[in-house]
């Protein structure tokens, strides 16, 4: 049973003074107003603010010219503050706060200094982050006063309807408490981002920046999901709002609260959905089951038989649909539990038995999905990667895994490290280095992860030189050897 159940719904304090709040709530239908709701509820939802640290590249236009020291730094990076601003509700009267992970992570390569809850009524507290989870986008803070906090509960959003009243209470823009109201537009909604919670309730509800962590509210009182996102061309409300629902994020919740590992299923296939011209082509309904694209070697489908090809059409009973896709219901899985998998192959269909693996962490997922051609800026390749390569060779780079190898088409048991991306003013972009090289060795010794690369590299600078040879292979060439200055 969830900790966070089993409360009377709406805004609550403890009972020490036997003191009660009458509960209000408005009449079925559409309500005259929300006013004596809000009332009651608005005292559990916070605003959230960060203080980051963040290294930035400083691009000297004149770097490798005797004036690059003329305007300080060089081209190295250099640090500057940041802040970011969001929502947040109260979930126990000792003070614990739910929110959204990326609420409180640090933009790019940050770092956060610094959390603070401001109450309704102005009132600031520092907050310790409790836990988080990036795969959910869930994050839990605690604060501390000698009285206890107003909180809200988390409610059954499997109960929620299209059509459904709602409100989202949050900090748009940094406004501070901003009420607004709409309906349930759609349950389970799938974006088609991918990922093993790509499953909204949404809403017309208008929700901006700054609404990310705050409730959505049913009529009596209880969350019944987290703002999470907007679908928005211009970048304001549209009202095409998606909230996290409480039947994801409750169990979640408790398990940060508890210091709890939050352990997912895993399979190791890429999939796509099965499309129009997928189901044409293969003789089987649209948008029933998912596709199999790849296979990665070691992991669970591939230890039970499952095929580049295959659509999966069922796991242990439930049917594989676009509002509950193949990466929901075996994340939902406890890693080595044995469940039956139902697909199709060549026509037919199979049964096969699957033990479910653990999900790797997602800086773990991101270094498997390294695309050489993609957006450096807002690739997670490029956040995962270390960066301890930048002050001394100008370049970012990760480990090279199988599946990455696949990618840059070499052998999986290739060692290496990938080129995530380069400083156009350090020896390496003028040398030609970009995105997608892989680098083999340093001054003749082979190294298999940025660990070695950088002990070479020390080991240079230590010995007084001021270049490093790296032989250096791209796609569809054959490797080279290529001297690079130390910065």
């Amino acid at each position: 049973m969830s900790l966070l159940a089993g409360y009377p719904a709406g805004a609550q304090v403890a009972q020490n003074d036997q003191q009660h709040m009458n509960r209000v709530v408005p009449r079925a239908g559409a309500p005259a107003s929300f006013a004596d709701l809000t009332e009651q509820l608005q005292p559990a939802v916070v605003n959230i603010a960060t203080r980051q640290r963040v290294t930035v590249n400083n691009n000297n236009p004149f770097a490798g010219t005797p004036f690059a020291d003329m305007f300080g730094g060089g081209g190295r990076p250099t640090t500057r503050e940041a802040q970011s601003l969001g929502s947040g509700f109260i979930v126990s009267a000792s003070g614990y706060v739910v929110t959204n992970n990326h609420v409180i992570t640090a933009e790019g390569r940050g770092e956060v200094e610094e959390i603070t809850v401001t109450m309704p009524d102005g009132t600031e507290y520092p907050a310790e982050l409790v836990g988080r989870d990036a795969a959910s986008d869930l994050a839990v803070l605690k604060i501390t006063r000698d009285k206890d906090f107003p909180f809200v509960n988390f409610g059954d959003s499997s109960q929620a309807r299209v059509g459904d009243w709602v409100i989202a209470i949050g900090n748009p823009f940094g406004l501070g408490g901003t009420v607004t109201s709409g309906i349930v537009s759609a349950v389970y909604r799938n974006t088609k981002q991918g990922g093993a919670y790509d499953r909204y309730i949404q809403t017309d509800a208008s929700i901006n920046r700054g609404n990310s962590g705050g409730p959505l509210f049913d009529m009596e009182g209880n969350v019944i999901g987290i703002n999470n996102a907007i679908f928005s061309p211009s970048g304001g409300s549209v009202g095409i709002g998606f909230a996290i629902p409480a039947e994801i994020a409750s169990p979640i919740v408790d398990k940060l609260i508890k210091g709890e590992a939050i352990e997912r299923g895993y399979l190791g296939v890429r999939i796509q959905p099965v499309t129009e011209d997928v189901a044409e082509a293969l003789g089987i309904p649209e948008n029933h089951g998912e596709f199999i694209q790849s296979v990665q070697p070691g992991e669970a489908a591939e230890k039970a038989g499952v095929q580049a090809g295959d659509v999966v059409l069922k796991v242990n009973g439930e049917d594989v649909t676009p509002e509950q896709s193949l990466s929901y219901l075996i994340a939902n899985i406890e890693p080595g539990t044995t469940v039956p998998i139902e697909l199709i192959r060549n026509g037919k269909t199979r049964n096969v038995k699957v033990t479910v693996g653990k999900r790797p962490s997602e800086d773990e997922l991101a270094q498997q999905t390294f695309d050489p051609d993609g957006d450096v800026q807002n690739d997670p390749a490029q956040q995962a990667g270390e960066g301890i390569l930048e002050d001394t060779l100008g370049i970012r780079a990760i480990n090279l895994t199988p599946q990455i190898a696949r990618q840059l088409g070499v052998k999986e048991d290739t060692t290496g490290v990938v080129v995530t991306a380069v400083d156009p003013n350090a020896d390496a972009g003028r040398k030609g280095l970009q995105r997608g090289d892989l680098i083999l060795t340093a001054n003749y010794s082979r190294v298999s992860n940025l660990d070695e690369l950088e002990t070479v590299v020390k080991s240079a600078k230590a010995e007084g030189r001021e270049a490093v040879l790296l032989r250096v292979q791209r796609r569809g060439r054959p490797a080279q050897y290529v001297p690079i200055r130390i910065r």
